[in-house]
């Protein structure tokens, strides 16, 4: 049974979850040549096609989200890019602060899982 609270729960929930986006594609899109090397440090192949692919999911990706449009394929597309970037950027298992992000981005995809399986909520546009 869905309320009005639930409703605006959801809006918060989607709310909380962009703005880590917003403020990692604010910090890259203008500091793009640190960006760029701490790419480059991670071996990553292609640095530039990579700074704007973090780009394009990281402000793209939140606005969608934060709007909820096609939520759920948004969402699984974020928790995806949680997990690469986990994977790729924080996995050190002999760091305590990398771990912690490592988690953290772990936390996230669940979070983005659980909008695949439910939906963005009403106040959204795709209204489910």
């Amino acid at each position: 049974m869905r309320t009005v609270a639930m409703d605006w729960i959801a809006l918060l929930g989607r709310i909380l979850m962009s703005a880590i986006f917003f403020h990692g594609g604010y910090i890259k899109a203008t500091t793009p040549t640190a960006t760029m090397a701490y790419l480059a440090a991670q071996h990553l192949p292609l640095v530039g096609g990579a700074y704007a692919l973090s780009l394009l999911v990281e402000i793209g990706g939140g606005l969608l989200f934060l709007v909820g449009y096609r939520a759920r394929l948004t969402a699984l597309a974020l928790a995806a890019w949680c997990l690469a970037t986990a994977w790729v950027a924080h996995y050190h298992p002999e760091s305590r602060e990398a771990m912690f992000h490592f988690l953290k981005n772990v936390c996230m995809a669940g979070g983005f899982l659980q909008v695949v399986a439910y939906g963005a909520g009403r106040i959204s546009v795709d209204r489910g």
